[in-house]
């Protein structure tokens, strides 16, 4: 036998001896974990705004069908962790900012982070402020448009707020609480009563086979269900028989919706949007929620409108916007958002309100309303429109979901001069 011959063996033996190490459940633990990280790293890597992120999220895990419901949960949770910290440790590696964020975000023990960062999840119940000190950031490194955003906002609450994912909020319709209440509870789904008709659930909750969605309930963000709240905003109406109404961003239909449910007498109701496929979806769901329509079109109005477009007493502009006030939900249009659209949106938010506002009836309201934090969306643009359009200033505030674990909005109401 070789010299070498002995030292093979050895080799050989030793091989035989790792090939039936039994493999510890610990290790399993950090494979996955490490499995985990690397799908958020590469699913983060291959996002291209401005496609939404859950949309993106739904492609890449129907392209590669390897993982459980429950492996999607937590992947999708690593990447939104990652979007929430903002602008905030802009050097580091991706799976290290993805660490920072599951400590900021989360307040129980983390096995991820207890496997990969136990020096973090040690102190994970901490509060935010001792977190941010901990790891050597302030609030304005996650959100750096302090500035920007209106008086009335508390720019560390809002900062803050966008490390946690909002609450599922519904609006029960009218006359439909007690039997809405009753299938909540019989099918053992949670939930807590936030006034008359808002209710808070998880996120998680399964509502498709308990709630008739639209007719009995509609899915409606706390802070949206409160846009006209304002008392007696609608007194100026009482001696009027019907009113028409024009919602002129309309989207997915929630303030039509709203408004119909509000008001003692029905409106007749014009619904327009610049998008053909959201107007299909929007009649769709106006259908489903029993409420009907005068009528319904595409209008862009960054043009000017028919020059028969008639009159309405009431119009509600939902004006595009940055959506800054609903970046807790949306935390990749945090991420990515830069300066520049602020004034862009701006300037398209006061074209749009000013051809609407041409269309006020004498006496009339308008309701401007925005999902944005921003002065330049909300009080420079209540400034311009008082000042430059027939519109006559009566109030506006913001409505602070930050408190709620809501979105943040925005409402002004206007009359006319004459």
């Amino acid at each position: 036998m070789s010299e070498q011959a002995p030292a093979r063996v050895k080799a050989e033996q030793a091989e035989t001896f790792v090939s039936i190490m039994p493999v510890t459940p610990a290790f399993f633990i950090m494979s996955r974990y490490h499995s985990y990280l690397a799908a958020a790293t590469r699913i983060i890597e291959t996002y291209q705004p401005p496609q939404p992120f859950a949309l993106h999220l739904k492609k890449f895990f129907a392209a590669d069908k390897k993982y459980g419901s429950t492996d999607r949960k937590k992947i999708g949770t690593l990447c939104y962790h990652y979007f929430r910290v903002g602008r905030a440790f802009p050097s580091l590696a991706i799976t290290d900012k993805i660490l920072n964020g599951a400590f900021l975000c989360e307040n129980t023990s983390s096995p991820l982070l207890e496997l990969l960062k136990p020096e973090l999840n040690e102190h994970i119940e901490w509060a935010l402020p001792e977190k941010l000190e901990l790891l050597g950031i302030v609030w304005e490194d996650i959100f750096p448009f302090a500035g920007e955003i209106g008086e009335a906002v508390d720019a560390n609450k809002f900062s803050l707020s966008l490390l946690q994912q909002p609450d599922l909020f519904l609006r029960i319709r009218p006359g439909k609480k007690e039997q809405a209440l009753h299938k909540l509870t019989a099918a053992a789904i949670g939930f807590e009563e936030m006034g008359e008709d808002a209710l808070r659930l998880r996120n998680a909750s399964a509502l498709q086979n308990v709630l008739t969605l639209n007719e009995e309930v509609l899915v409606q963000d706390l802070s949206s269900q409160q846009v006209f709240d304002e008392p007696g905003i609608f007194d100026r109406f009482s001696k009027d028989p019907k009113i028409a109404a024009w919602d002129c961003c309309a989207a997915s239909g929630g303030k039509s919706i709203l408004l119909y449910d509000r008001l003692d007498k029905k409106p007749d109701l014009t619904v327009t949007d610049i998008r053909e496929n959201i107007l299909q979806n929007l009649k769709l769901r106006l259908k489903e929620a029993r409420v009907a329509i005068r009528s319904s079109g595409v209008a862009d109005l960054t043009r000017l409108l028919p020059f028969d477009w008639p009159n309405f007493p009431l119009i509600i502009c939902d004006a595009p916007c940055t959506g800054s006030g609903t970046w807790s939900r949306t935390p990749e249009q945090l991420y990515y958002f830069k300066e520049k659209q602020l004034a862009e949106y701006s300037a398209l938010q006061k074209k749009i309100a000013s051809r609407a506002a041409a269309h006020l009836d004498s006496g009339g309201l308008f309701f401007y309303i925005t999902c944005s934090v921003f002065a330049a969306e909300n009080e420079q643009n209540v400034q311009y429109l008082a000042e430059g359009t027939n519109l006559k200033f009566i109030s506006s505030h913001y409505i602070n979901g930050y408190e709620n674990r809501a979105d943040t909005m925005f409402v002004a109401v206007f009359t006319t001069k004459d």
